[in-house]
């Protein structure tokens, strides 16, 4: 059973910095597995945010964080991470971890297995 543990969000100030942590079990990624991050602001879809594919680290990200968040991977700690900087008020949400076998999309309903979630707040 695929299992993807989140840690790292918070309350932080616009202008910081956060990492947020996603950790696999039950899995040995290969080739064709793409680890991807989303996020929920309040009263609204869940929206892509980075995906990252795992045996090449190809990255893909969503316009609005280009430039401020980093996707990366630890093969060896089967985790990936999402480097956040310059974070802004539009930030806050929850934020999920998803995995998926296949090409990197930002179509939510294309992966299946999901993190528990993890707040971010950023004030202003």
């Amino acid at each position: 059973q695929v299992q993807l543990v989140q840690s790292g969000g918070g309350l932080v100030q616009a202008g910081c910095s956060l990492r947020l942590s996603c950790v696999a079990s039950g899995r040995t990624y290969s080739a064709n597995y793409v680890m991807g991050w989303f996020r929920q602001p309040p009263g609204k879809e869940r929206e892509f945010v980075a995906a990252i594919t795992w045996h090449n680290g190809n990255t893909n990200y969503a316009d609005s964080v280009k430039g401020r968040f980093t996707i990366s991977r630890d093969s060896a700690k089967n985790t990936v991470y999402l480097q956040m900087n310059s974070l802004k008020p539009e930030d806050t949400a929850v934020y999920y971890c998803a995995e998926r076998f296949g090409i990197a999309t930002m179509m939510t309903s294309m992966y299946g297995y999901w993190g528990q979630g993890t707040q971010v707040t950023v004030s202003s």
